[in-house]
Parts: structure tokens; sequence; C-alpha cells
């Protein structure tokens, strides 16, 4: 089971990097944050705009058809956040503002890894307040053609079964099962990098798209097999992608979830879309405290970011942004 206490950083973390399809730098930051926080974008570089609060949460995702996307497009927005996301719920951080000075989260080497790395170097501490989570409380599903995507109730903490199915020789059908924990995630999920095929590049170029897609941050896959000179980091690395990609996006439920999904042929969409399902009706969840335990020594840090001024979008509109190339 996954801490009762909530947790903020130690310290602020500093990334750089570019973004998939802009291929533009951007800097990011992540600041400690106080009790009950949550994870919150901070979007700068708003030319002739005030700066803007976005919360990561399935109430602003304005676009998900190959990556996440929060915000709208009048208030600015922030694309890629799945792999941040994902690194946040798998180390079990609460409350982080996330300060990014473009509109999509840098790339870096397409998976986790480098967000975890840098989370884990600064430190993560305990908050003197219980955390809370959603508890799924009976099934929920979508379907989408073949694809499907579901959440039902589970007693041991949150559990993953993804399993993708490519008409292609090189990924064809590949499942993994998960139940998570810091442990699994880093070992198990956190270095998956995103991936593309090598057919479709020039068609996301003329498009706009990928422009920032390289060897250094995508598994490319050709007719014959992974283009990479390295390979492959797991021998189901695609699939395992997938799973963290699932990680990210659910954790804009904005609580740890109780529960056990299983999506088959899913993406971000349905990723998405399985979320809006289960806060479609309150009989489908309820929100829990964690378990009662001593206090510890844990300071709460504030969100820490000088000057500024910050406006929450009022709610959600479609963003015209690029997807990931996955």
């Amino acid at each position: 089971m996954p801490s009762s206490k909530q947790t903020t950083l130690a310290a602020v973390v500093t990334l750089d990097g570019i973004g998939v399809h802009s291929g533009k730098p951007v800097s990011l930051a992540l600041h400690p944050a106080d009790i009950g926080h949550g994870i919150v974008f901070l979007r700068t570089g708003l030319e002739g705009r005030a700066d803007r609060l976005i919360e990561a949460s399935h109430r602003y995702v304005s676009a998900t058809e190959l990556c996440t996307v929060v915000g709208d497009e009048s208030g600015g927005v922030v694309a890629t956040i799945e792999h941040l996301m994902s690194a946040l719920y798998g180390l079990g951080v609460d409350n982080v503002l996330v300060e990014i000075d473009g509109a999509e989260v840098p790339i870096l080497d397409g998976s986790a890894a480098r967000f975890v790395e840098a989370i884990l170097q600064a430190g993560i501490v305990s908050q003197k307040a219980q955390r809370r989570f959603v508890k799924v409380l009976r099934p929920v599903r979508i379907d989408q053609g073949r694809a499907f995507a579901e959440l039902r109730p589970y007693d041991h903490g949150f559990q993953l079964d993804v399993e993708i199915n490519f008409d292609d020789a090189v990924i064809g059908r590949q499942r993994k099962i998960v139940d998570l924990d810091e442990h699994v995630f880093r070992r198990e999920i956190a270095s998956a990098r995103t991936f593309g095929f090598m057919r479709d590049v020039e068609r996301y170029w003329k498009a706009g798209f990928a422009l920032g897609s390289s060897l250094e941050n995508t598994v490319a896959v050709g007719d014959d097999g992974v283009v990479n000179a390295e390979g492959l980091r797991f021998p189901d690395e695609f699939v395992r992608h997938k799973l963290l990609d699932a990680v990210g996006d659910l954790a804009l439920a904005g609580y740890p979830i109780l529960g056990a999904y299983r999506a088959y042929c899913g993406g971000h969409r349905m990723n998405f879309g399985i979320l809006r399902e289960l806060f479609s009706d309150r009989a489908n969840y309820a929100l829990v405290d964690g378990p009662k335990v001593e206090r510890t020594k844990g300071e709460t840090i504030k969100a820490r970011r000088d000057g500024g001024h910050a406006e929450m979008p009022a709610g959600m509109a479609v963003a015209a942004f690029a997807p990931e190339v996955n």
C-alpha cells in the first residue's frame, strides 16, 4: 500500500530540454509545495499575457491524441505532461509547483528516467497531513472499436494491466501487469522510452509535428526492426512505455488511485476517458484518507516562486497542439 502521508520535494529541481514536437528549448523547475497543493503547472513565457496556473487534473485536459495536454490556447497550454506526471506519481510525490516557460514538457530521453533521477536527487519529504485516495467502488468501462479501458475495485493498492496489439512484426502483442509502488516503477517502468514508426516520420514532419524527435529520445521502429543502435532497454519496452503513459495520465485523477486498471490497445484518449467515466457518477468512487499514523519530523515547504502574476483557467477548451509520436 502507498504511504499515508502527503509528500513534496526537499529542494527545487530544474531541467532543460526540447519539446518533442516543436523542437524548441524549454526550461522546467519543480518547486516544493504546501499541503493540499497538488500538482499545478505555472505556465510562463506567454507573450503579452500573464503567467498562468493550470491544475494537473482531468478537468483541464484539452487534447489526448498522442500526448496529453492541459490548459487552453486562450490562456496557455502545457503538452506532453505524461512522463513527468508518471514520475511524480510513481515516486509518490503529491504537492509540486511545476514552473515551465514553454508549451511542452521537455522530452529528455523519451522516458521518465531523468525526471526520476532529478526528483530523487532533490529528495522527497513527508508532510504533516494524511494523503487522500480515490477508491474505485464499482467497475467502469469504455470501449472504442476493439480497444477498451476499465477501472475496477481492488483491495491491494493500484494495479495496472496494459496490453498492446500492433499489426507489426517488431512489436506485435505485449502485455504487462504490475502492482504499482516506487520500487516497481523505478525498476520496471521509468526508463521505458516513447516509440514511433519510421514510416510515419515524414508525414508528421510535414504536418509540423515531431520536430524534436530523434534517436536520442525515441525508439524508432523500421520495417526490419528497431533502428536505434543500442536496441531496446527491455524486450517488451513498448508495452512498458504504454504503462508509463497510463500512470501519468491516471495521475490526473488528482489523488492516488485505489483500484485496478485494465487497458487493451489503449492510449492517452482512453486513459483520459476512463477518468471521465469514473468521475461521471459519485457512486463510482469515494475519496478516502490514508491510514492514521504517528506524525514524524517532516517540514511542510511552501511553493516558492518570486514575482509574476498567475491566473487559474475557468474551464476546459480544445487545444490545437500536436500529439506525441507514440
